[in-house]
């Protein structure tokens, strides 16, 4: 595995190489032709081309962080709604990056907890108003999946561990997996953030 960093000018900032040794620095222009699929992309928001590339490289099934020298809730939630699967200062200490590396690497979210509590909460909170409206989006999008998936989505965005899905739906753990598994496949998700995303519909889609 290799860590890209992928800036406007292509330079490697020491604290990126202290991080990772192995840290190569790429153009956009030239970085898709370099990569492979266990590979982890540093890219950053000073590449105009940030959110078209990310979905190119996710599509690619590259892992994605998005580093900005500003980091604020809209384009954190852009960053997410392109497939990336982090988000981080720029300037982050090296710990940092390296914390950021392992939960990615694990197919884990990296957006801080202060925003993704944002997110997760804000974005149950526009499924139940859907909900509430006749939820049209929301339900041709479970529409996809049979009842009990349907039932197992929905304890989800709640926020409920497996174990409390489990318990709530009178089923094992293992099952619950499984359930997770079809979910995600059905609806074109990775986990479970994702998930909540794509139930709240365009809630959360920005434009560029």
């Amino acid at each position: 595995m290799t860590n890209w960093f992928v800036t406007k000018n292509g330079d490697l900032k020491s604290r990126w190489v202290a991080a990772f040794p192995d840290a190569q620095a790429a153009l956009d222009l030239n970085i898709e032709s370099r990569i492979k699929a266990d590979d982890i992309i540093w890219l950053a928001t000073s590449v105009q081309v940030w959110p078209e590339l990310t979905q190119r490289l996710v599509a690619k099934g590259v892992t994605v962080v998005i580093l900005s020298y500003a980091p604020n809730d809209r384009e954190a939630l852009k960053a997410l709604d392109q497939g990336a699967r982090g988000y981080v200062h720029t300037l982050a200490a090296v710990d940092v990056l390296k914390q950021v590396a392992l939960v990615v690497a694990n197919q884990g979210v990296w957006v801080g907890q202060e925003l993704l509590s944002k997110v997760l909460g804000g974005s149950f909170k526009a499924l139940q108003q859907r909900t509430e409206q006749g939820a049209r989006p929301t339900a041709e999008c479970l529409s996809l999946l049979t009842e009990r998936e349907q039932s197992v989505a929905i304890a989800v965005t709640s926020g409920a561990a497996n174990k409390e899905v489990a318990r709530q739906l009178d089923i094992t753990e293992r099952t619950v997996k499984a359930h997770l598994s079809a979910i995600f496949k059905k609806l074109g998700v990775r986990d479970r953030l994702q998930l909540i995303l794509k139930l709240a519909n365009n809630d959360y889609r920005l434009n560029p």
